[in-house]
Formats: C-alpha cells, structure tokens, sequence
C-alpha cells in the first residue's frame, strides 16, 4: 500500500516538473438530452441476478461499491469537461486487477446522467471480456467490424442501462497492436469522438505492462486511468506502468480496486482515485 501511494507520488512530481500544460475553462453547462429511442442498435435487458452476479453498479441502489463509482464519475468528467475531452482508456499494469470492471462501472455511471450519453468500447482484442459482464455470449463486435467489415450499427448493443450502449470487442486477435492502429480503427475512433458532442467514449484497454497494445494506441485517446489492485499490483509496477504512458497521455488518476475489501462483501468493492 505505501509503496503504491510512493509511486504516485513520484510520478505526480516528475509530471508537474516536465508538463506546463494549461487547462481550458470549463465548459458551459450541459442542457438536458431529451430521452433516446434506439432504433437501430440493438436493445436488450439484461437479467437483475446477471448484472449482480458481475457486479454491474446498475443492479443496486445504494451502498459503498456505489458511492465509490458515483465518485469515480464526478472526479472523471470534471476532469473531461475541464480540458474539452470526451475519451478516456482504462488500463491496469497487470492482469486481474479490476480494470474491465471499472471501465463497464464508470462508463454504466457516466450513462446514468442526462446530460451525456455513453459509449463503451472493448479495445482488449487479445482477451475481449465485456460482453461476459453483461452475460453475452459469443457476440460479434470491434474485430468483426475491422477485419470483416460489419456495419458499427449491427454490432452496438443497448443493455437497458441509462444512455449506455457497449460495442463488445468480438473474437480475440492475436495482432492486436497491429489492428489497433489501422487505418480503420484510427477513422473509427474519429468518428465516435466527434459524432456526438455530448457522447463520452471509454475503451476498455489491455493491461500496460504485458502488451505493446496501450502504448500503441493511447495518443488517440483524450487521457488514461490506471487501475491497481490492493494487495496485488506492487509499487514497483505501477510505477513502470505510469512511466510508459508518461509521454503518451495524461492519467487521470489512479483507481485503487478491492480497497478494504477483508470488511467488505465481494459486491462492495471500494475505489479510490488518487490524482
């Protein structure tokens, strides 16, 4: 736990020393959205015990995993609105440590606002998993649509969430770096940053440290959030992870998952964003 705080730290002073960024002026406030009807995209409703089963904020009403999440997204879009972003890469130095679960949390939260819709990308092409959070089987998506040319349109999917629509990752690729740099996927990410004004678009990325996958595509990003588990990720590799992205897009923060987890119940997850 020190040793991660530490390397927050240290990170936190090398980019104050390096980066005389200024930011724009907030933007004026957002008007209300009037209610969406999705006629193309696919709209589903997902099972209650399904959402509660993976832990998807929007099976529950209250309690700390959900306060954590209603946090999370304050913290986040004030960040956004502050410097005109709408794109954000969620990523881990490692494996299991929660960051596919932040990203569906804090995309599900972001939608549950009027004042912006949502849009929810599954970018680990090597181990897409999103579709499973939301208990989809073998569901086409982000591959299908570069390697084999599916309509973006057939491939989104509504699950009955707020202003929230997912377009899942499909089948796994062992190229991954490459695709993610095409041609294709480079005008995609254009097209749903600027299609909408009012969309936020967060793509669920892989973990920094085992592929070349974040470092590849992250300048096409607005920003990164780093998500480290307690217990598990060392202070040593958050710092790698922070170092690699340090010139490549700001982070936003860092989510520290399973917080005080031995007084918690495996729903009530905490986070903290340490910026």
């Amino acid at each position: 736990m020190d040793r991660i705080r530490t390397a927050l730290k240290m990170y936190k002073e090398s980019e104050s020393g390096s980066s005389d960024r200024s930011t724009s002026k907030r933007a004026t406030e957002h008007s209300l959205l009037p209610p969406i009807t999705y006629t193309h995209t696919k709209s589903l409703t997902i099972p209650l015990p399904v959402l509660r089963r993976h832990r998807v904020m929007a099976a529950y009403k209250y309690g700390p995993f959900i306060d954590a999440y209603k946090i999370l997204r304050t913290q986040v879009t004030q960040r956004l609105r502050d410097n005109g972003w709408n794109t954000v890469g969620v990523t881990s130095p490692g494996y299991g440590e929660g960051k596919t679960l932040t990203a569906v949390n804090l995309a599900v939260s972001l939608a549950m606002e009027t004042t912006q819709t949502v849009l929810l990308v599954d970018s680990d092409l090597q181990d897409p998993t999103v579709h499973q959070v939301f208990g989809l089987q073998n569901s086409l998506g982000l591959a299908d649509y570069l390697l084999d040319d599916q309509p973006v349109e057939d491939l989104l999917v509504h699950p009955g969430i707020g202003r929230f629509v997912l377009l899942p990752g499909g089948r796994a690729l062992s190229n991954s770096t490459e695709i993610l740099t095409s041609p294709k996927m480079l005008a995609l990410v254009e097209e749903l940053k600027h299609r909408y004004p009012s969309r936020i678009v967060v793509f669920d990325l892989p973990p920094l440290l085992h592929t070349a996958d974040v470092l590849a595509f992250s300048p096409y990003t607005d920003a990164l959030l780093m998500v480290v588990e307690e217990g598990k990720t060392t202070g040593d590799e958050l710092q790698r992870a922070l170092g690699l992205v340090k010139n490549s897009r700001p982070v936003l923060g860092t989510v520290l998952n399973k917080a005080g987890r031995s007084s918690l119940s495996v729903a009530e997850m905490k986070m903290r964003l340490a910026t």
